[in-house]
């Protein structure tokens, strides 16, 4: 069961991957390609060149997680629609969505940006 909460960053590669590929050389391909730390809990969505085959790697805090579907019908929606950047961002709803087999038409913002903890600057008291 894959349970994540919204603070999780999600991101797609946008190219195809050969889905041949495990632990080891999905995880070559987020520090080198995408940029990304697989420690540091965020997810990571890779489909196939034909769309019929997605894997979503993650770390659980002990260890790797790849989690693999195939469709028998149909095929997964193209995650890699913008041109030139090696990763898209997406939601969770929005993943469970792409792996329900939903296809991404737009977006549009329905809540706040996740919470943030800044330092608030107080001022002396004279």
């Amino acid at each position: 069961m894959l349970t994540l909460t919204r603070a999780v960053r999600v991101y797609a590669s946008a190219a195809p991957v050969d889905m041949r590929k495990g632990f080891d050389g999905l995880s070559a391909l987020v520090e080198q390609q995408l940029g990304g730390q697989l420690l540091k809990g965020d997810v990571f969505l890779f489909v196939g060149r034909c769309r019929r085959r997605a894997k979503v790697l993650y770390f659980d805090g002990t260890g790797l997680v790849l989690l693999t579907k195939r469709l028998f019908k149909g095929r997964f929606a193209r995650p890699w629609v913008q041109a030139g950047a090696p990763s898209v961002e997406l939601t969770v709803a929005e993943l469970s969505l792409f792996l329900e087999g939903c296809e991404l038409a737009g977006r549009w913002k329905l809540s706040p940006p996740a919470f943030e903890e800044k330092e608030l600057a107080v001022a002396p008291v004279v």
